[in-house]
C-alpha cells in the first residue's frame, strides 16, 4: 500500500468519524429534551418552537459552511461546525434559564448545518478517489452512532446518573474530532475562488440542484413524519403498551442502517436509480401498511419499510450531488443540503396540522405522496454518459 493510498483511507476514516460524530450529537440532544425541558422550566410549545429554530439556524450554518469553503475549504467548515456543536452541547448541558438554552440551540443548529453540508463535501472529495460507492457507508455510520447514542442515554436515565453527563460527553467526542478533523479531513478545495472573475467562472448546475434537492427534500419529509409521529401515533392512536410504543422508530431506525449498510454494494450491481426507484416503492408500501392497517404490528412493520426512503435515497442524493459540477461541488452540496431542513419541518409540522389520533395512520400517506409525486427525479440521479471520441 503507498503512502497516497493510506493518507487516503485516513481521511475517509476520519470523513466517516465526522458522520458519527453528528449522529451521536444529535440523537443525544433530541433525547435528553425532557431533561432539558425539566431542568429549565419550558413547555411542549417551546420545546417545539426550539426544534424549529433549530432547522433555521442550521440551514444558515449550511449557507455559512458555503462561505467557509470558498474561503478556506470544506475542511475548515467541518472543523469550525463540529466545534460550535461541541461548545453548544456543553452550554446545554449546563444552562439553568431559557436565554442561556436559547443560545445554545441557535449555536447548535448552525453547527449542525455546517456539518451536515461540510460531511458531505468531504464525502464528495473522499468518493472521488475510492474506486466503490461510498456514501451508504458513512451515512451507515451516521445512524449507527445515533442508535449508539440513544441507547447511552437510556442506560445513563436508567442508573439515575445526571442526565447533563450525555449532553457533555457527546460535547467531548465531537471536539476530538474536530481536532482529529484539522489535520485528518481532505484539504482539497472544491469551490470557486474569491477573487476569480464572476463572469469566466462556470455556472452552477442550478435546475440538477433543484432535482436532487428536491429528493432530498421528500426523503427528509419521510424521516421527519416517522420521527416525530410514530410513537404518539401507536400510543394515542392505537393504544399501544406503553413498552411498545418506542419500537416504531427504533424499528424504522434499525430499517435506517440496514439500507445504508446495503445501499453501496447495490448501487455498485444494479445503478443509482433502481436502487433509488425500490427504496421509493418500499417505503410507500410502508406508509400504505401503517395507513390502512391499525394494528400495532402493521404500524410498527410499516414504520420499518419507511425506513428504505432516508435510508437508501439520501446517500444516493449526496453522492449525485458532488459529481454534478466536481470542480465546484462544495457549493452545489451546501444548496442541496438546505432541501433537508424543508423537508424535516413539513414533515414534523404536516401530520400534526391534518390528524389527530387514530387519524394519523392514513395522515402518513401525506409524506409517501410528496415522494411519490417527485419520483421522476429520480432521473437525475443517473450519471451522464461519458462518449469518447473514436
Amino acid at each position: 500500500m503507498t503512502a497516497g493510498t493510506v493518507a487516503t483511507r485516513r481521511r475517509q476514516i476520519a470523513v466517516g468519524a465526522a458522520f458519527a460524530a453528528q449522529g451521536l450529537g444529535y440523537a443525544t440532544v433530541v433525547t435528553s429534551l425532557p431533561a432539558i425541558k425539566h431542568r429549565v422550566g419550558i413547555d411542549d410549545t417551546v420545546v417545539s418552537l426550539l426544534l424549529l429554530g433549530t432547522c433555521v439556524a442550521a440551514a444558515v450554518g449550511s449557507i455559512l459552511a458555503d462561505a467557509i469553503a470558498v474561503r478556506w475549504g470544506s475542511r475548515q467548515a467541518l472543523v469550525a461546525g463540529l466545534a460550535a456543536q461541541a461548545v453548544a452541547l456543553v452550554l446545554m448541558a449546563v444552562a439553568s434559564i431559557f436565554p442561556v438554552l436559547l443560545i445554545a440551540v441557535v449555536v447548535y443548529g448552525i453547527g449542525l448545518g455546517a456539518v451536515d453540508a461540510a460531511s458531505n463535501m468531504q464525502g464528495a472529495l473522499a468518493q472521488r478517489h475510492h474506486p466503490r460507492p461510498l456514501f451508504g457507508r458513512l451515512y451507515a455510520a451516521y445512524t449507527a452512532a445515533a442508535i449508539v447514542a440513544t441507547a447511552g442515554t437510556a442506560a445513563i436515565l436508567a442508573m439515575n446518573a445526571p442526565p447533563a453527563l450525555t449532553l457533555i460527553v457527546a460535547g467531548v467526542l465531537l471536539a476530538g474530532v474536530a481536532v482529529w478533523g484539522a489535520r485528518g479531513f481532505d484539504p482539497e478545495r472544491a469551490a470557486h475562488r474569491v477573487d476569480d472573475d464572476a463572469s469566466t467562472r462556470t455556472p452552477l448546475p442550478r435546475r440538477a440542484i433543484w432535482a436532487v434537492g428536491s429528493l432530498v427534500f421528500a426523503a427528509f419529509v419521510v424521516d421527519s413524519a416517522v420521527s416525530s409521529w410514530s410513537t404518539l401515533y401507536l400510543a394515542e392512536g392505537l393504544d399501544a403498551s406503553p413498552g411498545l410504543t418506542p419500537l416504531g422508530y427504533g424499528a424504522y431506525l434499525v430499517a435506517v442502517l440496514a439500507a445504508r449498510l446495503g445501499t453501496d454494494a447495490a448501487v455498485r450491481r444494479a445503478g443509482r436509480v433502481r436502487v433509488a426507484l425500490v427504496a421509493v416503492a418500499v417505503a410507500s408500501l410502508g406508509a400504505l401498511v401503517v395507513a390502512v392497517v391499525p394494528v400495532t404490528v402493521a404500524a410498527i412493520a410499516g414504520f420499518a419499510l419507511m425506513g428504505a426512503a432516508a435510508g437508501a435515497l439520501v446517500p444516493i442524493a449526496f453522492s449525485r450531488a458532488g459529481e454534478l459540477l466536481p470542480d465546484r461541488s462544495d457549493e452545489v452540496i451546501a444548496r442541496v443540503n438546505i432541501f433537508n431542513y424543508g423537508g424535516a419541518v413539513a414533515g414534523a409540522v404536516v401530520l400534526g396540522l391534518v390528524a389527530t389520533g387514530p387519524a394519523l395512520g392514513p395522515a402518513f400517506l401525506i409524506p409517501a405522496a410528496i415522494l411519490l409525486a417527485l419520483s421522476p427525479l429520480l432521473q437525475s440521479l443517473r450519471r451522464p454518459r461519458v462518449t469518447t471520441p473514436r
